[in-house]
């Protein structure tokens, strides 16, 4: 008998997996451990705000982030963005930890990773509409890119108003600005604070199908944070920051 052939007729063997074989899983595009802050008051009390061991966001994932008023979200926000340093934990957004950043660093991160809409818009009043998504696109890495800028633009149906400033704009279009201006840099994430508060009832559907659709047409996940429950429930994953901020739960839970 042929022992080589002997041997190959026999069970397989089977063939040592090496690390490298093994599918990687994907890391979240948000992720908090072990995040603590608190403030000190004039008093001299210091309140704690923060206290997450955990809170992750997968890529073009979209949440919608609930909370009273005081349970700690535009803090969550501004540290997620780098904003605000946390007394201790990590937070890290596309894998870079934030925490271990100086000022400079944040800054370039949060331009390049995160794009941003305010409740108050927060746009240059002398600057067309082109020219503030232009101004974002300075603050990352890249150089400013027109044609991109015109095309986020009519993305949101502004490709008529491209050239009116802020005061020229209703303020459903200087929303749509923002969202558009947001989205300038390619972010892995737009954050957006209570993006309805200044859009009366009939249009805040409008507003967060508007951020739903132009972040999935772009694959960027999204993070809305509101106290509106019928914003909250155009989302696919609610979560209330109670229930994973130790700080902001009721006492006794």
């Amino acid at each position: 008998m042929n022992t080589a052939r002997g041997h190959r007729d026999g069970p397989p063997v089977p063939r040592p997996v090496h690390p490298r074989d093994e599918p990687s899983m994907p890391s979240p595009v948000i992720q908090l451990e072990k995040v603590r802050k608190s403030f000190t008051m004039p008093g001299g009390e210091r309140v704690d705000v923060l206290d997450i061991d955990s809170f992750a966001v997968e890529a073009g994932e979209h949440v919608a982030l609930e909370g009273q008023s005081g349970s700690g979200k535009s803090t969550l926000l501004n540290v997620i963005s780098g904003i605000t340093r946390p007394d201790s934990g990590k937070v890290l957004v596309d894998r870079i930890d934030l925490t271990r950043l100086d000022e400079a660093r944040r800054d370039r991160v949060r331009a390049d990773k995160l794009g941003m809409v305010f409740q108050s818009f927060n746009l240059l009043p002398g600057f067309t509409a082109l020219e503030n998504v232009l101004v974002a696109m300075a603050f990352g890495s890249g150089r400013p890119d027109r044609a991109r800028a015109t095309s986020l633009l009519e993305a949101v149906d502004l490709g008529h108003r491209i050239h009116h400033r802020p005061g020229e704009l209703s303020t459903g279009q200087q929303q749509r600005v923002a969202v558009a201006r947001a989205l300038a840099n390619r972010p892995r994430v737009v954050l957006a604070d209570e993006p309805t508060a200044s859009i009366d009832a009939a249009h805040q559907r409008q507003v967060i199908d508007l951020l739903r659709d132009t972040c999935a047409a772009h694959g960027v996940a999204l993070v809305v944070v509101t106290h509106a429950p019928e914003v909250a429930g155009q989302f696919p994953r609610r979560v209330r920051i109670e229930d994973f901020n130790r700080a902001a739960a009721p006492a006794g839970r």
